[in-house]
């Protein structure tokens, strides 16, 4: 049988992609903000724990890149098929410093880890055993993020970007060819967002919880046809304006969807009010305050914008080599 050599002329390249990301910022931003805190949402409860997860992440990228780097590429079934991953020795230190988790928390993070049964040591080997997550296989994440990059790749077809539209079936199909190789990819890609936002906001439920916030403008926006409206006008109108058009969210409804504790999301949603990320109305519901913290949360987003943009192209361009 032929090999069949990629098309080098219908490469995707991300500065094209990141050019769209910020040309149809109206139309992306109430899809892509939604999407991502979905993962949150399932991030918080495989553990009930953001940095937990963030040790599992980098473990999990770190073998991911060990594979990639040693031409071994496992598909969606020949990856989840095994219970058992195989990780490089526990470096507390190294790990404390990757994450920004001061080292005795570190430590005791992965003895919880242990406990749970998530991280074995056998015969001088760790061992990640997804037998103990609640929730394994990333199949949600994976139906999110195709549709957002087929909608995505019908702005980049009809900007003259693309040659050809990608539908959401050869995203998945790419993704869970090449699975080892692409959620190394998504995770290098969430971790800095991840990083800066605790920075800014102190812990990453302090964020999760603006995020809903965010997301809850985002979505209320989706229901206005934004198309020809400026990126500023937008952002003024429905984030950073001293008059948006909808109501807030509750923190009932806040932690129903984050699946956080009502008792803390009230804690961090008083933290938010105090530091000028959020507003409370007499109903108290909660929205985005004026542009205090406007630049260098745009500054956070387009750097997102930048790394999915990489992303992106990678994905695209695996999907045009399979097919």
């Amino acid at each position: 049988m032929p090999v069949i050599l990629p098309k080098i002329s219908k490469q995707i390249f991300s500065k094209d992609i990141h050019y769209i990301l910020n040309k149809n910022f109206t139309s992306i931003q109430p899809i892509w903000v939604p999407i991502q805190m979905k993962w949150m949402n399932n991030l918080y409860r495989t553990f009930h724990d953001y940095e937990k997860f963030m040790i599992i992440m980098y473990l999990m990228t770190k073998t991911f890149d060990y594979y990639s780097k040693n031409f071994v590429k496992l598909n969606y079934e020949e990856f989840f098929s095994q219970n058992e991953v195989e990780v490089e020795t526990l470096n507390i230190i190294e790990i404390s410093n990757a994450l920004n988790i001061p080292k005795e928390s570190t430590r005791r993070k992965i003895n919880e880890l242990e406990e749970l049964g998530a991280i074995k040591k056998s015969n001088k080997k760790i061992i990640i055993d997804r037998s103990a997550w609640p929730s394994m296989k990333p199949q949600e994440t994976m139906k999110s993020l195709s549709y957002f990059l087929s909608l995505l790749s019908k702005m980049l077809f009809k900007e003259g970007f693309m040659l050809e539209q990608i539908s959401s079936d050869q995203i998945v199909r790419a993704a869970k060819d090449n699975f080892s190789f692409v959620w190394k990819l998504y995770y290098e890609m969430q971790m800095p967002m991840l990083l800066t936002f605790k920075k800014i906001h102190g812990d990453l439920e302090t964020f999760h919880i603006h995020g809903i916030c965010l997301s809850n403008n985002a979505l209320n926006a989706q229901k206005n046809d934004n198309s020809k409206m400026s990126k500023k006008l937008y952002l003024d109108r429905y984030f950073f304006g001293d008059k948006q058009e909808f109501l807030g969210i509750n923190a009932m409804s806040i932690s129903d969807i984050s699946g956080i504790p009502r008792a803390t999301v009230i804690r961090k949603l008083k933290k938010l009010v105090k530091g000028k990320f959020l507003t409370i109305d007499s109903k108290k519901h909660y929205s985005t305050n004026k542009g205090i913290h406007q630049k260098k949360l745009l500054i956070v987003q387009n750097n997102t914008f930048i790394n999915l943009s990489k992303f992106a192209a990678r994905i695209y361009n695996l999907s045009l080599i399979r097919k």
